[in-house]
């Protein structure tokens, strides 16, 4: 039962046939920066940094269709 209380949440990205594309362990900020740490394909390490343009860059992508159903993703089953 301690293993339970040990274990590191983790965020999953599936592909299109529900595979494992990365394991995301630890977000952290680094100054202005997002740090994304986690392993891609279940076995490589990575480290990802999302600066405030690239984050702009990618709130242009998305629709107002998108963004509600961003904000009423965290209360679906």
């Amino acid at each position: 039962m301690g293993n339970q209380r040990n274990k590191v949440p983790v965020a999953k990205i599936l592909d299109a046939n529900d595979k494992e594309l990365m394991a995301i362990r630890k977000f952290d900020r680094d100054g202005n920066t997002l740090v994304i740490r986690g392993k891609i394909f279940g076995a490589m390490p990575m480290v990802a940094r999302l600066t405030p343009a690239e984050a702009r860059a990618a709130l242009k992508l998305l629709d107002l269709r998108t963004v509600l159903f961003l904000l009423t993703l965290l209360f679906r089953r």
